[in-house]
Parts: C-alpha cells; structure tokens; sequence
C-alpha cells in the first residue's frame, strides 16, 4: 500500500509539474502577444504622429502660401515685362496667372525662350529676377516635399505651373551661359 502510496504521489507530482510548465508556456505565449500588441500600437502611433507633423507642417505652407505667392510674383513681373508676356485673363490667383501666361506663350512661340536668353545677358535686374524667383521656388517646392512626401499637394506643384516654369527659367539660364 505504501508503494501505491508513492506512486500515486508521484503520479501527482508529476502532473502538477506538466501543469505548472503548461502555465508558464501559456504564461510566456500570453506576454509575447501582448508585447507585440504594444509594438504594433506603438508604432501605429508614431506613424500618426509623424503624418500630423506633416499635414501641421503642410497647413502651415497652405496657411503662409499668400506670402510666398506675393513674394514669387514680385519677381515674375519684370521677366514678364522684359520678354512682352502678359497674364492670363482667367479668375485665378496673379501668380497663376502670370505662370500660365509665359508658359502658353512660350507653348506658342518658342522664341520667347530666345528673348529671356538675350534678357538674361543684357539686363542684370532679370537675371537677379530669375535667380531669386528659382531659388524661392525651388526652396517652397523642397519644403512641400519634405512635409508631405508624394502628396498631391506636392505633385501639384511640382508637376504644375511652378514646376514647368523652373524647367523653363532653367533653360534660358543655360543658354545664356553659353
């Protein structure tokens, strides 16, 4: 009968060992799932984060984009006057109009692109115009794309009239430092 006894206590043992080492697989499987629950939430949340920086960062642009507008104009206008573009006659913003002017004039006369070269050379104040109005577009067009990368914000842009016109003031610069 002791032999049953200690058999039968160790038949316990045993069992209440494959128990304990189920619990602690369970256990352990229970704390991993949550850990990575957390680092799903976790980065979840930094990528919310870093998207409402960007649309912050964007809103911002949006909010100061009068100025930059203004400020980009103010340098179209003598270019415009010193190739003989005038505005497009549509309801949009000046500086979109000033932009869709020289680029559909441009679309129908090539030489325009030959005007603002000979520009270029022979009147420094267009040359300082084009200079400032490149490096403030380009800088507005870098911002957009480092708050919102390939957003249609930025695609707009870059694609739009303030793209085109960067290509086509590039060229002009090119030729006329030939």
């Amino acid at each position: 009968m002791t032999t049953d006894l200690i058999l039968i206590g160790g038949g316990l043992i045993i069992a209440l060992e494959i128990i304990l080492v189920g619990l602690g697989i369970g256990i352990r499987r229970a704390m991993q799932r949550t850990e990575n629950a957390i680092g799903r939430q976790y980065n979840l949340i930094l990528r919310i984060q870093t998207t409402l920086k960007n649309k912050s960062a964007t809103n911002a642009v949006a909010e100061n984009a009068e100025m930059v507008y203004q400020d980009l104009l103010q340098n179209l206008i003598p270019i415009m006057a010193a190739i003989d573009v005038m505005p497009r006659n549509t309801p949009e913003h000046p500086l979109w109009r000033a932009l869709g002017g020289i680029l559909d004039t441009y679309s129908r006369d090539p030489f325009v692109l030959e005007k603002l070269r000979r520009a270029i050379k022979l009147n420094n104040d267009v040359a300082r115009n084009i200079n400032n109005y490149s490096t403030r577009a380009d800088a507005f067009l870098r911002h957009l794309t480092a708050t919102d990368p390939n957003g249609i914000l930025t695609t707009t842009f870059t694609d739009g009239l303030l793209g085109q016109s960067l290509t086509f003031f590039a060229q002009a610069v090119q030729l006329a430092g030939e």
